[in-house]
């Protein structure tokens, strides 16, 4: 999205990020990013949705572990950007600022994507060995913990071990980032089933607020997870998603070699995506999506 006048001090593949001191002004935008890559076309209301759906695992979750959020109300915006509230409405969140940990926390409850690939192969997940005889979909004996490296823009995120994680990081924050990854995903994976949703597969990250573990950046939203409707749920193939594979899928049968540039969307495939993200939106919240701004 374009805020005339203002330049962000950084960019991720779908946040702008202002820096304003003591705090962070996040900016969810309407672009999506595919194989690590940015596409050209946005999708609509998508930023709303991703910002909104964090809100609310933010406070579901907040027992298990404290976040970085400060407020997403355009009132308590800094002076300097008031004249923006509009804009900012439903798709900004002010936060503290962290230090980050170099590491994305993935926890995997189901054998899909690369982790189906490697299994077919190999018989394991990002290393770690699986009962034989597991088809595409299942759902794994129990939860597992795959962390990666963060890539930057445009390059790939690189599996590794949790002990090369301890490397990183250091074992004690490790261990830490690995069991409250875990319970929330368990958390979050019950509730969203009880909303007729299976959650496959997530992402966290995490920093350090006043010493302290916090989870930021989103939170299992369609752009970080796997959704599935668990009502039409069945191992042996891949699962109709709630998130961006409509998306990937359509990349992938155009020919695209997964470099920038990417090439545009057609028209149906932003249309169907965008229906998706807000219907994941309205299952797990329960509630209605009514846009803040057009």
């Amino acid at each position: 999205m374009q805020l005339p006048g203002l330049t962000p001090d950084a960019q991720g593949k779908v946040r702008d990020i202002f820096d304003l001191g003591d705090e962070l002004l996040i900016v969810a935008t309407d672009r999506i990013s595919a194989f690590d890559v940015v596409l050209p076309d946005p999708i609509p209301y998508k930023g709303e949705v991703l910002t909104k759906i964090s809100l609310f695992w933010f406070d579901h979750l907040k027992d298990v572990v404290a976040s970085h959020l400060i407020s997403a109300d355009v009132r308590d915006l800094p002076e300097q950007y008031a004249e923006y509230a509009e804009a900012l409405k439903g798709r900004m969140m002010l936060v503290r600022k962290a230090q980050v940990f170099p590491v994305e926390c993935i926890v995997r409850g189901y054998l899909a994507g690369s982790g189906w690939n490697e299994y077919r192969e190999h018989g394991t997940v990002c290393g770690q060995k699986l009962p034989a005889g597991l088809v595409e979909s299942d759902r794994l004996p129990e939860p597992i913990f795959t962390p990666s490296t963060k890539a930057a823009i445009g390059e790939h995120d690189e599996n590794i071990s949790f002990e090369r994680m301890c490397e990183i990081i250091g074992e004690e924050h490790a261990t830490r980032l690995r069991d409250v990854s875990l319970e929330l995903y368990s958390r979050a994976a019950e509730h969203a089933r009880s909303c007729g949703i299976i959650i496959a597969d997530t992402k966290f990250e995490f920093g350090l607020i006043d010493g302290e573990v916090a989870l930021i950046d989103e939170v299992l939203t369609p752009d970080s997870s796997r959704f599935w409707p668990a009502d039409s749920y069945e191992p042996g193939h891949g699962q109709p998603s709630f998130d961006k594979q409509f998306v990937r899928d359509w990349l992938e049968a155009s020919g695209w070699d997964k470099k920038p540039p990417a090439p545009s969307l057609p028209e149906d495939v932003i249309v169907m995506t965008a229906e998706k993200y807000v219907e994941a939106y309205e299952a797990i919240t329960g509630e209605p999506f009514v846009p803040e701004n057009e």
